[in-house]
């Protein structure tokens, strides 16, 4: 594999388990327990530690092509949880749609065949555009700035600072969190602060692991972290059916949407 410089963390095993438990953290915030924002919080920390890691697997992976047909699987096999679980329907596609179009553009990136450098990433920031996916094209574009600057501690901090910020420019605010009443703070009356309450601007939150110089590796299994994925949107999709927040008709109608 090519040694290439990894200014962050490069336990991935580590951050794919944390990233993990934040995800699940999340969507059972998202499905059961709305009422809850801190889950919400708390589920901005994994979309950036998969990208991460991402990043740095593109760095060392031995085989790109087989890195990215694995995802493009997940991706297909995921969709049908992805609805269940999350209720969505087949024109909203899954993550792994976003892990796979930011992987393209890493790889045009990497290889720059016939100026593949300039056209790869312009294309799979265009395809978000005219399709629905988780993230879209700001999370596409993350995964490739990640990317562009995994070898400098300073440069991930410039990227990820004004782009969260920027990501959550136009989400709701987070009034409250741990009991506190977070517009009331003296730090967040300053407009420099304000933007920091916005919910999608909390993946902030994930920069500190990021940063983390680590450089041990925690085992993870690939299948696991992949299979991870649909299985928990599968065990989320029965624990509503058991409280009865959806029933069969509901779910024979998100995979079925043309069948009467």
């Amino acid at each position: 594999m090519k040694k290439e410089e990894i200014a962050g963390n490069r336990d991935t095993g580590l951050l794919k388990m944390i990233a993990l438990v934040c995800m699940i953290i999340d969507h059972v915030g998202a499905r059961i327990y709305p009422e809850i924002g801190e889950l919400r919080v708390i589920g901005r920390i994994a979309f950036p530690l998969y990208i991460w890691c991402m990043a740095v697997g593109a760095s060392y992976t031995s085989n790109p092509i087989r890195y990215a047909l694995r995802l493009l699987l997940v991706g297909l096999v995921t969709q049908p949880f992805f609805m269940l679980g999350l209720s969505h329907s087949w024109t909203q596609w899954n993550v792994f749609a976003t892990l796979f179009f930011g992987y393209l553009g890493i790889l045009g990136i990497r290889t720059n065949k016939y100026g593949s450098r300039i056209w790869a990433p312009l294309i799979v920031l265009l395809i978000p555009c005219f399709v629905t996916m988780d993230y879209g094209w700001r999370g596409v574009l993350l995964i490739m700035l990640l990317y562009l600057v995994r070898g400098n501690r300073w440069a991930i901090l410039a990227v990820m600072v004004p782009y969260c910020l920027f990501w959550g420019s136009n989400t709701y605010t987070v009034q409250r969190l741990c009991g506190i009443e977070l517009a009331n703070l003296p730090v967040f009356k300053l407009d420099l602060f304000k933007p920091f309450l916005r919910i999608q601007a909390m993946a902030i939150l994930s920069l500190p692991l990021i940063l983390w110089p680590r450089r041990e590796r925690t085992p993870f299994p690939k299948v696991l972290a992949y299979a991870a994925y649909p299985a928990h949107l599968a065990v989320l999709w029965l624990i509503q059916m058991n409280m009865g927040l959806v029933t069969k008709a509901m779910t024979l109608h998100l995979l079925m949407p043309w069948w009467k």
